[in-house]
C-alpha cells in the first residue's frame, strides 16, 4: 500500500470517501439507458421492476439488480435527477436520418428533445419534410414548404429558403424531373484527380491525352 493510499484513508471523512477509485468510471450495461430511467423517473415512475420491463425491450441486457441499485442511488441523493443531454452531433444525426432507421433509444430521446425544445421539433418537421420531397420526386409542395419554413422563428432555415425561392424553378424541377447533373459531376471530379496527380509532372499535352484515354 503506498503513502498516497493510506494517507488518502487516514482522511476520509466518511465511509464513502473510503471506496473512491478507477473502477467507479468504468462503463455499465446501464448508462445508455440512464438518460431514459432519468427521463422516467422525472416523470413519477419510480417503481424500479416496471422500469426494468420497459428497457428490456428496448435492447437492456443488463439485470434487474442493476436498475434497482441505480435508482436506489438516485432516490438517496439529495439533488434532483437530470439526465444528461444529448450532444448536439446526436441529435442532428437524429433528425437527418430515416426515422424507421433510429434505434427505439434514440427515438424516445429524440422525442424528448422536441417537447423540450419547440425550435428543434419545428426543424425536424422541416428537415423531413423537404427530405420527402427529395426522396418521392413531389417538386409540386416546394412553395407550400417554403411557406411554412417563413412562419416559423428559424433564421438559419430563412436563409436556406431565400437562396431557394431566387432559384425556384430550377429546385422544383430538381425535386420533381428524373434526369440529374450526375453524370456529369461523375466526370468533373475524375478530371480533377487526374489534374492533381499530375500536378507539375505535366504539360497541357499530357494531361489532355490522359483525360481522353482514361
Amino acid at each position: 500500500m503506498t503513502y498516497r493510499t493510506v494517507q488518502r484513508l487516514a482522511n476520509a471523512a466518511t465511509p464513502e470517501e473510503l471506496f473512491t477509485g478507477q473502477w467507479q468510471n468504468r462503463t455499465s450495461v446501464l448508462d445508455e439507458y440512464k438518460p431514459y430511467l432519468d427521463d422516467r423517473w422525472n416523470d413519477g415512475c419510480t417503481n424500479a421492476w416496471k422500469l426494468w420491463e420497459e428497457i428490456v425491450p428496448l435492447g437492456y441486457k443488463g439485470s434487474y439488480g442493476r436498475v434497482r441499485a441505480y435508482l436506489h442511488k438516485t432516490r438517496t441523493s439529495p439533488r434532483p435527477v437530470t439526465a444528461r443531454p444529448p450532444s448536439p452531433r446526436a441529435v442532428a444525426g437524429w433528425i437527418l436520418r430515416r426515422p424507421e432507421s433510429l434505434a427505439e433509444t434514440e427515438t424516445l430521446q429524440l422525442k424528448t428533445v422536441r417537447a423540450h425544445c419547440p425550435e428543434l421539433d419545428a426543424l425536424t418537421r422541416h428537415v423531413r419534410s423537404f427530405a420527402t420531397m427529395l426522396t418521392d420526386r413531389q417538386g409540386q409542395r416546394l412553395p407550400d414548404w417554403l411557406d411554412a419554413v417563413r412562419q416559423d422563428n428559424l433564421p438559419s432555415l430563412h436563409t436556406l429558403a431565400a437562396g431557394i425561392d431566387r432559384d425556384r424553378d430550377a429546385v422544383i424541377a430538381g425535386l420533381t424531373l428524373p434526369w440529374n447533373s450526375g453524370v456529369v459531376e461523375g466526370h468533373v471530379n475524375r478530371i480533377k484527380m487526374l489534374k492533381r496527380q499530375m500536378f507539375g509532372r505535366a504539360g497541357f499535352a499530357l494531361l489532355r491525352k490522359r483525360v481522353l484515354m482514361s
